[in-house]
């Protein structure tokens, strides 16, 4: 090979996005309490952006009814006046530092919303932690042991790590004070393991666990239950419990099956997680972007965007921009980015609204039975269908159901909820395996305890309302629902 330096030509093909489609897809994307802070930060930023008022919203009706006549000296009066208040040229041309009533600014000024802080399951732990008459020594092991608890409740490192870590924090405590060990000696396995109790006799019960039986042991001996055939059952033969081998407990036991079945209903009633009922997690509130509601017989599909800011192009600036000669070199250029910028803005929200409304009018057109009957009637749904309906790419589709939500006469719903997958029926239809999934869970609620239904059963049965499915879809479907098999359904 001969090393050297060459010229060469090649023709190919680019893709490059405008910024501005980027932006045009993120406002797809936004749920309306995003779209919501990012328009009132648009406002902030770009001064030829202004919001419509409601009492602007009133005068603009009232200006219909009114000739030109009348509405031409009023709009100069305005214009007037708003010139007389602020001098819009001297802001443009000062960055926008000078010049106006800054009280006006000031009142439409965006705060972050801050995030109260919680207390959580550490917290309520070292509320009764001090409580206690324990020595300092004590108390610096029973830190270690809460700040190893996890927000289930359980401990998550096995005492012996405690123990480890602990002992090393006494090491290197030692060596920074320059002192023997004798004067800090180690911690034990008998001091790691009494804290442990003191941990475990907390609130709530069964804080502490280090797996899910010791935590019901836990739950059972607070509530004074460890005589208790309950108690006997997590202590001795867990695992057969769990998989309900009720003959396998009865015959141990020398107890009726319907009695381990009794004692195996008071174990559902415990707590397997108790740290959660402490959990710091904040509530997530839904606001529905759209609203499907019933007038007149008819469905019809509104735009839940009543708090959403109503922009227009602010006339001041338009008045001042109009004049061209008096803007050269960066002062013209920021001033057409800006007011180019505002347009594509006012478009780009009216864009939204347009396809946000005709994808979710073909929704409810489509899944009208849904509406009337239930979910067992909700239809199979994709997004390229609803794409080739409304002249649009999938992918636009996708965004603009992505983390959106309905209100509906049916409840607030994930517009990721109408669409699925699809079954044929012999009927030569299609039926939406939610719907399917929704009769499975239906037919599981109403069968025998002492006789549930198989999945061979419930297939028979969908069979005969005309629906084909094979018996592992109805297992992972009974799966993905939380439904246990026949087996373990079982009562006696």
């Amino acid at each position: 090979m001969k090393a050297g330096l060459s010229q060469n030509t090649q023709l190919k093909q680019e893709l490059k996005i405008n910024p501005r489609l980027y932006q045009a897809m993120d406002l797809l994307y936004m749920p309306l309490l995003d779209l919501q802070q990012h328009l009132k930060q648009e406002l902030l930023n770009n001064p030829f952006l202004d919001m419509v008022e409601p009492e602007e919203e009133e005068e603009e009706a009232e200006g219909d009814e009114a000739t030109e006549a009348e509405a031409a000296p009023e709009e100069q009066q305005e214009e007037k006046t708003n010139n007389d208040e602020i001098d819009w040229e001297e802001i443009l041309l000062d960055g926008f530092d000078a010049g106006g009533r800054r009280e006006e600014h000031e009142e439409r000024e965006y705060y972050e919303p801050v995030t109260v802080d919680s207390r959580n399951l550490a917290d309520h732990l070292i509320d009764q932690i001090t409580l206690l008459d324990l020595t300092p020594r004590q108390q610096f092991l029973a830190d270690e042991f809460i700040g190893n608890i996890n927000e289930d409740g359980y401990l998550a490192c096995p005492p012996e790590q405690v123990l480890k870590s602990v002992n090393e924090e006494v090491e290197r405590a030692a060596e920074t004070m320059e002192r023997d060990t004798d004067d800090l000696p180690f911690y034990t396995m008998s001091e790691i393991e009494a804290m442990l109790v003191i941990i475990q006799n907390l609130d709530p019960p069964g804080v502490g666990a280090r797996d899910l039986r010791e935590c019901l042991m836990l739950q059972l001996k607070e509530a004074g239950l460890e005589q208790s055939v309950p108690f006997r059952l997590v202590r001795d033969c867990f695992e057969e419990l769990i998989n309900h081998r009720w003959s396998e407990i009865s015959k141990r036991f020398g107890i009726s099956p319907s009695d381990v079945q009794k004692a195996a209903d008071e174990i559902k009633k415990l707590d397997p997680k108790p740290g959660l009922m402490y959990s710091d997690a904040s509530d997530n509130y839904i606001i529905p972007d759209l609203i499907v509601d019933k007038i007149d017989q008819r469905y019809h599909v509104f735009l839940n965007d009543a708090n959403l800011p109503r922009l227009k192009l602010s006339r001041a600036y338009q008045e001042i921009a109009r004049d061209k000669k008096k803007f050269e070199g960066e002062s013209k250029e920021f001033i057409s980015s800006k007011l180019n910028s505002a347009n594509w803005m006012i478009q780009a929200i009216e864009q939204r609204r347009q396809t946000m409304l005709k994808v979710m009018n073909y929704i409810v057109d489509r899944q009208r039975e849904f509406f009337e009957k239930g979910v067992q009637y909700l239809k199979p749904l994709t997004l390229r269908e609803v794409a080739e309906v409304i002249n649009m790419h999938e992918s636009t589709v996708s965004r603009v159901t992505n983390e959106k939500f309905v209100q509906t006469p049916r409840g607030v719903l994930p517009l990721k909820f109408f669409f699925s997958s699809g079954l044929s029926t012999t009927q030569g239809e299609d039926v939406s395996a939610r719907g399917i999934k929704a009769q499975i869970e239906k037919l599981v609620s109403d069968e025998d305890p002492k006789h549930p239904l198989t999945d061979q059963a419930i297939v028979n049965i969908l069979k005969e309302s005309g629906v084909q499915i094979a018996r592992r879809t109805v297992a992972k479907y009974r799966d993905q629902l939380g439904v246990l098999s026949a087996r373990m359904r079982k009562r006696v």
